[in-house]
C-alpha cells in the first residue's frame, strides 16, 4: 500500500545567510533529517513541546515552506512534482487545518463563501452541485444548514473549527494535515471535535497527520506517534505501545506530565 505522506532525511534551516556588510546570521536548525510515513487511512500524531519543530514539518509537507534537504512524497508522487502541477492538483490531495479556527477563517465572509471557493477552484463544480455539497459538508461536521448565511465571528470557538475542517473537507483531499487542530478549545469541546475527526477519517477514508503538543489529546486519537525534540524524531511507535512502554527519556517525561482526556471523551460518547 502506498503511503499518504512519505519523507526522508527532511531538513529546514533558518538563517545562516551574509549580509550586504559581510556579516552571517545566526543559523537555526528547525528540523534535522527527519524520516517518517503516514499509512493510508491512519492517524499519525506528531506531538512535542512548542519549538519543537513540528509546525515547521507540517508547513513544509503542504507546501507553505521549503525544504533545505531531503525528499517528500504526498499520495505516492515526489512533492515537488505535485506541486508543479499546480496549487490546485495538491489542494486536491492535501489541506491544512490551522490552530486558531476563527483567525483562519476570513471574517468578512460568510460560511457559503468560504466553502464556495475550493468547492468552485479545486473541484470545479457549478453553482448547483455547490450548493448541495455546501449541505452535504454542513451536515458531515454536524453543524446547522442556516449556518452558511452566518461569518465566522458568530460561532463559538469549536463550530468554527467545524466550520474550518469543512472547509478542508470541500477539496475532497485524500490527506489532512492538522495543526493543533483542538488547542484552542475547552476540554469538552476538544473532546467534540476528536470524535468528528475520527468518524470523518472513518466516512472519507482519511489520512491525517496530526500536530500537537498535548499528549492527553494525542492518545486519543492516534494510531502511531512520532515524538519531536529539538527538531528530530527521538522515538516512533504504536499509540498503544509508546504510552506502555516509552523508550526515550523526554517521551517518558512528556507521559508523565500529560492530564487524562478519556473523561471527556466519555462524557461526549455517552451524550
Amino acid at each position: 500500500m502506498t503511503d499518504a505522506i512519505s519523507v526522508k532525511n527532511l531538513s529546514k534551516t533558518f538563517g545562516g545567510e551574509w549580509s550586504l556588510f559581510g556579516g552571517r546570521s545566526h543559523e537555526v536548525k528547525a528540523v534535522r533529517d527527519v524520516t517518517l510515513s503516514v499509512k493510508q487511512g491512519e492517524t499519525l500524531a506528531l506531538v512535542g513541546e512548542s519549538g519543537s519543530g513540528k509546525s515547521t514539518l507540517a508547513r513544509m509537507i503542504v507546501g507553505l515552506d521549503v525544504p533545505t534537504s531531503g525528499e517528500m512524497r504526498i499520495a505516492g508522487k515526489d512533492a515537488r512534482a505535485l506541486w508543479a502541477e499546480g496549487p490546485q492538483a495538491f489542494g486536491r490531495v492535501i489541506q491544512y487545518v490551522f490552530q486558531d479556527p476563527v483567525a483562519s477563517l476570513n471574517p468578512r465572509k460568510t460560511v457559503t463563501a468560504i466553502l464556495d471557493a475550493p468547492l468552485r477552484l479545486l473541484r470545479g463544480y457549478d453553482q448547483r452541485r455547490r450548493q448541495v455539497r455546501m449541505r452535504e459538508l454542513m451536515e458531515a461536521v454536524q453543524m446547522p444548514a442556516d449556518s452558511l448565511g452566518r461569518y465566522p465571528h458568530e460561532f463559538s470557538g469549536g463550530q468554527a473549527q467545524r466550520i474550518a475542517i469543512a472547509r478542508a473537507l470541500a477539496a475532497e483531499p485524500r490527506i489532512m494535515v492538522l495543526d493543533e487542530p483542538v488547542s484552542a478549545l475547552d476540554v469538552s469541546v476538544q473532546a467534540q471535535v476528536l470524535l468528528l475527526l475520527e468518524d470523518l477519517r472513518r466516512e472519507f477514508d482519511l489520512s491525517y497527520l496530526f500536530i500537537s503538543h498535548d499528549l492527553a489529546v494525542v492518545e486519543s486519537i492516534s494510531d502511531r506517534v512520532a515524538v519531536m525534540f529539538f527538531g528530530e524524531v527521538v522515538e516512533t511507535g504504536a499509540a498503544e505501545q509508546l504510552f506502555r512502554s516509552p523508550r526515550h527519556e523526554y517521551t517518558k517525561r512528556l507521559i508523565a506530565s500529560a492530564p487524562r482526556l478519556e473523561t471527556a471523551l466519555g462524557a461526549t460518547r455517552g451524550a
